[in-house]
This record gives C-alpha cells, sequence and structure tokens, in this order.
C-alpha cells in the first residue's frame, strides 16, 4: 500500500483514506471490496474484477486440477479433503478442509465457494495483467509459505521469467477474453506426483485494486490498479460486463 501511495503521489495524484468524509471523485481505488462497493457510485469509480466461475471454467490444462464451483452448502457435505475458498472476497480462509464441520457457522448455505482437488505447489507468482499482457510480476510464495522475491536477471530468474511469460501467453490465447483488460493472475510451479519436475498451472484470478503488490514493481502494479479501479467513465466497452455491481 504504502509503495503504491508513493508512486502515486509522485504521479502528481492524491491520495487519501477511505474515511475522510470531504472525498469527491472522480476518484481511483485501492482497498478492500466492502468499502470500494460502499463508495463507488459516491467517487464515480468502477471496480473490474473475474468472474467467480472464472477458474473452474478454465480448461484443466491450465488448472492442472479439477475445481468447480459450489455453495458452502456443498462445501458442508465434502467426505475428503478439499481445498475450499471463496471465489473472490476474503469471506472465509482459504484452505484444506477435511469436512465442511470447520467452515465458520455464520456462513450461509448459498454463500459461493470454489472447490478443488489438493496440489502441490513449488512456489507461486503474482502477475499483473494489463491487456493481455504481464506489466508487474512477484513471487510471492514457496510451498505455501509467504515468501515474496523479485524475479532479477540472472540464468535461473530468466529462464523462469520466459516459461511464466509462455505459459501466460497461452493462457491469453484461449482464455484472455474471459478477463477484464486489468487483472491480477496468479500461477505456480504445480508438482507432478506422476513424475519428476512440475508443470505451470493457474492458482487464481484477483482483482488489482485488492491485491498485494508483494515484490512487483509499484510503479507497474499502479498501472493495472488505475486501469481496474478508476472513473466510470474511462472504462472500455469490453471491460464493462466485469464491473462490480
Amino acid at each position: 500500500m504504502e509503495l503504491l501511495a508513493a508512486e502515486a503521489t509522485g504521479r502528481g495524484m492524491t491520495v487519501r483514506a477511505a474515511e475522510g468524509r470531504d472525498l469527491a471523485g472522480p476518484a481511483y481505488w485501492y482497498g478492500g471490496p466492502l468499502a470500494g462497493a460502499r463508495l463507488a457510485t459516491r467517487l464515480g469509480f468502477a471496480l473490474l474484477e473475474p468472474t467467480d466461475d472464472w477458474l473452474a471454467d478454465l480448461p484443466q490444462e491450465f488448472t492442472g486440477r479439477r475445481v468447480r464451483t459450489g455453495t458452502v452448502a456443498d462445501a458442508r457435505a465434502i467426505d475428503r479433503p478439499t481445498f475450499v475458498k471463496p471465489p473472490r472476497d476474503k469471506s472465509f480462509p482459504a484452505d484444506i478442509y477435511t469436512d465442511g464441520a470447520r467452515l465458520p457457522s455464520s456462513l450461509a448455505p448459498a454463500t459461493p465457494v470454489l472447490l478443488a482437488d489438493v496440489v502441490t505447489f513449488a512456489a507461486e507468482y503474482r502477475l499483473f495483467l494489463l491487456d493481455g499482457r504481464i506489466a508487474a510480476i512477484s513471487r510471492y510464495a514457496v510451498f505455501g509459505r509467504l515468501d515474496p522475491r523479485p524475479l532479477g536477471t540472472d540464468r535461473e530468474d530468466r529462464a523462469t521469467t520466459a516459461q511464466i511469460t509462455e505459459f501466460t501467453d497461452r493462457l491469453v490465447s484461449v482464455a484472455g477474453h474471459t478477463l477484464p483488460s486489468a487483472v491480477v493472475v496468479d500461477i505456480g510451479q504445480l508438482l507432478d506426483p506422476y513424475r519428476p519436475g512440475h508443470r505451470w498451472a493457474v492458482v487464481e484470478a484477483n482483482m488489482a485494486w485488492f491485491a498485494h503488490a508483494y515484490a512487483a514493481d509499484p510503479a507497474r502494479v499502479l498501472d493495472v490498479v488505475l486501469r481496474a479501479a478508476g472513473p466510470r467513465d474511462h472504462v472500455r466497452p469490453q471491460d464493462a460486463v466485469f464491473e462490480r455491481r
């Protein structure tokens, strides 16, 4: 947050806290979905986000595992370890649930969820995409533990970047039209239980305006955020279907 605020200030933009009573639009947004939805009409910005079923609708060649949409009622009925997460908001902790009894009792049965096979990602990377191209990138986890790191210019990092770019280009060629023009896609090195090595797979898609930049270039991250949560009259026609309502 601080790095993006500093970058915005350096561009001559005014950065204000959402609690301010004298806020006025047009404005851009970086923050949580509840406050964003509350202020969007008042301040005239549009929040672009992927659809709830985007990951479940991807071909399995990109997910590397079975993913389906469901409800909290479906999740409460699981009888084997399953990775359960909210599609977009952080309404409950994304985790491996051995049964549905651990889900918060306050969740309504009809609350949407994603249910996926349990897999192991050796490393996970956050991609800020703008018009289908990688604008900024950061590693953020290793074997499920937070471990942010920028990708440098040494031989190993160049090879990783090339693999990520090749995978992302294939993903965008097949499913780019199903994403807003400014979005975050997390991908990872999925361990293959049947052979040595790994394959690349999509972890999830996220709203750019509610995604941690980790070690990514804040200037390039800000470019994506400004497109994803800017004045409503700047929204491109192809992005209108991705506006949060």
